[in-house]
């Protein structure tokens, strides 16, 4: 098991998983070499996020990072890599509060074979470095485009996508697409949507409507005070009180509309799927 604060004294320590649950440790361990290095590293745009199947007990704490170095070496290792530990609930805890994302930071590590993953052995600690620095700074930058028509996109670093606000039938919403997807297919698709905003807008909410304005009747009549009759939601109530917020846009044509509820869902998101070629074809109350 990693040892948390155990070759260094400090003024504060971070909870240590009990022996039952280091055998679990040791097995994900297995997966990164056995050296280990004091490393210096710059973390992503996110902070330690944590994920875990059913029936585990313990967390696989995960953080990005966008460049490290092994401590007295002058190689510095650029790109997406990952950094990670198993966590029980208070570990998981004081990483996401203790470790900022857009920082250097230093700790102890092993590599993984492939090298884009790192196994965190002690608590990380504030560091300097002055090409991290650097790399730090850069990515912090504003990254933005302008497109005609549509406006300026600006990179939204923690959900990884470009986003504009554009005109949509008089108001404004998010239109916004994947980083990762072909800009130039995400504009022609998101143009093409825009070019005829009063039509998609109608079949959208129309859709929304057919599929959960039943739900919405449901909810009005089970989160009444009972002492008066709820209001009657309508196909056409329901496509007037609810509101667009957002659409994302992908490079084959698929849409997701994503719709304020007007409160008939105590606040919950009204969710449209479907593609440019057959129109929607799911919609879902979420969130």
């Amino acid at each position: 098991m990693f040892e948390l604060f155990g070759k260094k004294k400090e003024k504060e320590t971070a909870p240590q998983l009990p022996d039952t649950e280091r055998e679990e440790f040791r097995k994900y361990a297995g997966r990164f070499q056995p050296e280990e290095l004091d490393i210096l590293a710059v973390t992503g745009a996110n902070g330690f996020g944590g994920g875990r199947s059913r029936g585990e007990k313990l967390w696989t704490a995960i953080i990005g990072l966008t460049a490290w170095v092994e401590e007295g070496t002058e190689e510095v290792h650029k790109g997406e890599f990952s950094l990670s530990t198993l966590a029980d609930d208070q570990l998981l805890e004081y990483l996401r509060s203790r470790v900022p994302r857009d920082f250097i930071i230093k700790c102890r590590a092993r590599v993984s074979e492939d090298g884009k993953s790192l196994l965190l052995l002690d608590l990380p600690q504030p560091a300097f470095h002055p090409e991290l620095k650097a790399v730090l700074e850069e990515q912090k930058k504003p990254v933005t485009f302008w497109e005609e028509g549509l406006g300026t996109f600006t990179l939204n670093r923690h959900v990884n996508w470009f986003e504009a606000d554009v005109d949509w039938q008089g108001t404004t919403v998010s239109l916004s697409f994947d980083v990762d997807e072909n800009r130039a297919d995400c504009i022609h698709n998101a143009k093409t949507l825009l070019a005829d905003a009063e039509s998609w807008d109608r079949r959208v909410r129309e859709y929304a409507a057919g599929e959960l304005a039943g739900l919405a009747q449901e909810w009005a009549e089970n989160t009444g005070d009972g002492e008066e009759e709820p209001e009657e939601v309508t196909p056409e109530r329901f496509m007037d009180r609810i509101t667009l917020e957002s659409i994302q846009i992908s490079e084959d044509g698929s849409f997701e509309f994503w719709f304020d509820d007007g409160w008939m869902f105590a606040g919950h998101s009204v969710h449209v799927c479907g593609d440019l070629e057959k129109g929607p074809d799911w919609a879902q109350m979420e969130g």
